[in-house]
């Protein structure tokens, strides 16, 4: 297990497209039922490509950009250090070999999907991938002090979000498209101060 990072630690960058690739198929080859838990231990913590609070920017433009946001954060991180040839890279990292990983399994389900040994195995994993994400939110809680709008806002805003989501079913995007704008104008306000 690698210790978290020293603050004061200096950043290393990749050594060249084929570690990028290297990096994020081992990124994404860990990370079932979601790789954001997995993308911030990878690129802060043990390659330390990136800090927390950079990790955090990138993440953030990834999400209201379209697609998956660990996509988007690959192609920003392969960006970056490499320019196109390294988004290209880092992007291969992330989808080439799970792609093949998944087919195989695709047909191994079919195969077994009736199994209930099967069955409970896939809900354990679910409930592991719930784990992750919550350790990764309170790791990078911390950086919630930095937030132009502050903890109680941001606190406030992600509440909403997962009781607005969560628990009274609406859609994701319909939310983001509310909450979003409402939380964009009050940091660029925050800001202007």
């Amino acid at each position: 297990m690698v210790s978290a990072p020293d603050e004061d630690e200096p950043l290393r960058e990749p050594r060249s497209c084929g570690h990028l690739f290297i990096v994020f198929t081992r990124l994404a080859l860990q990370g079932f039922g979601g790789v954001l838990p997995v993308a911030q231990h990878e690129l802060v913590e043990r390659e330390r490509w990136l800090t927390r609070d950079e990790f955090l920017e990138m993440l953030s433009v990834g999400q209201v950009l379209p697609g998956p946001n660990v996509v988007n954060l690959s192609l920003m991180v392969g960006d970056r250090y490499f320019g196109v040839r390294g988004a290209a890279f880092a992007l291969a990292g992330m989808l080439v070999v799970p792609l093949i990983v998944m087919l195989g399994l695709a047909v191994l389900y079919g195969r077994f999907a009736d199994n209930p040994t099967i069955a409970g195995a896939l809900r354990g994993m679910g409930a592991v991938s719930a784990g992750l994400v919550l350790a990764t939110a309170w790791k990078l809680a911390s950086s919630l002090r930095k937030n132009p709008l502050g903890v109680p806002l941001s606190l406030g805003f992600g509440t909403a979000t997962v009781v607005l989501v969560a628990g009274l079913r609406w859609p994701l995007a319909g939310v983001i498209a509310v909450l979003g704008p409402l939380a964009i104008a009050l940091a660029w306000s925050r800001l202007r101060r």
